[in-house]
């Protein structure tokens, strides 16, 4: 049995396979197996796998289930110890996975080791060094297109790791379950990180495990906000709990307005319209949300304050969602 799983979503994303799959052949921590998940591919990626890759258990979905759906079919059926997500469009440093690993037995309260995302074709500039929630509900990346100079060379507690380069302990995930399908695309990993934090499990950066990422090389705007506008409120339904919005629900509401001001004054852009249709699945989204919620609150492990901790300030500088 491999130590480590890592799950890779795919979905016509042939052209980034070189770079992903060639840099997990040079990790120098070998104890791990890949699975390529496939939501349907029409571009060849199937058959160029298994040529070229022959190591790689490739899982074919026959659709697109979007990226939870797919990691949630790797989960199924990851063999390791240690299930970690990584997208399609990397390139993993070659001690990446050693230092993933050297985290986990470092910290054994760390239910999730957050890695060191820089941009691909600017490799000295971030796209995340672990994810935040700030108080008033809204995530985002730390150090995103900020450049590299020591800012975060620190190994620290932070609230989640980027689902594009997200390792969890198995130990983790039998207690809090794996990624929401209702998510589909957006906030998924965030999710992941509200459901840990409560259940009293940390989150960790490690500077050290270096990944690199084709931002935006998948995807488009267009999707993206409109999965961002409902997964943020998502997100507050079903986590965030009461006793806090009593404290901070007002803050909340502040932000989810800006976001619909924003949007309004940008009406003529497709985007700022899926971003609007985003926000009102959302606020329907709290009656499927809301069992869910329950659960979660019912199991959640640490206090008002230690929660707070986590949460990021409104006007923190320096980072950007």
């Amino acid at each position: 049995m491999a130590k480590a799983s890592i799950i890779i979503p795919h979905f016509n994303g042939k052209q980034h396979l070189d770079d992903c799959l060639h840099s997990l052949r040079q990790q120098t921590f070998t104890d791990f197996e890949v699975l390529l998940v496939d939501n349907g591919s029409t571009d060849g990626s199937q058959a160029y796998v298994r040529q070229q890759f022959p190591e790689v258990r490739l899982l074919e979905l026959g659709r697109n289930l979007g990226f939870t759906g797919a990691c949630n079919a790797g989960w199924q059926a990851a063999r390791g110890e240690f299930i970690i997500l990584l997208n399609n469009d990397t390139e993993a440093d070659p001690n990446w996975l050693a230092e993933v690993m050297g985290g986990f037995g470092r910290y054994p309260q760390a239910g999730a080791i957050a890695s060191k995302m820089l941009l691909f074709d600017k490799r000295d500039h971030f796209h995340t060094a672990g994810d935040y929630v700030r108080l008033d509900g809204i995530p985002g990346n730390r150090g995103v297109w900020q450049q590299d100079v020591g800012q975060y060379d620190q190994e620290e507690v932070v609230f989640s790791a980027c689902g594009g380069a997200a390792a969890y302990r198995r130990q983790l995930l039998d207690e809090i379950g794996f990624l929401d399908d209702d998510f589909f695309f957006s906030c998924e990993d965030v999710d992941m990180g509200w459901r840990a934090n409560l259940a009293g499990w940390q989150t960790v950066y490690m500077p050290t495990a270096v990944i690199y990422h084709k931002l935006k090389a998948t995807g488009g705007s267009v999707i993206g906000s409109y999965y961002d506008g409902r997964n943020f409120l998502y997100l507050i339904w079903k986590n965030y709990p009461t006793s806090l919005l009593r404290r901070y629900g007002w803050l909340v509401v502040k932000a989810q307005l800006g976001i619909t001001a924003d949007a309004l004054r940008a009406w003529r852009g497709e985007a700022a319209r899926a971003r609007l249709r985003g926000q009102l699945a959302g606020l329907w989204g709290l009656f499927k949300m809301w069992p869910k919620r329950r659960h979660i609150q019912a199991n959640r492990r640490i206090n008002d304050d230690t929660l707070t901790a986590l949460l990021t300030p409104v006007d923190a500088p320096g980072d950007d969602g």
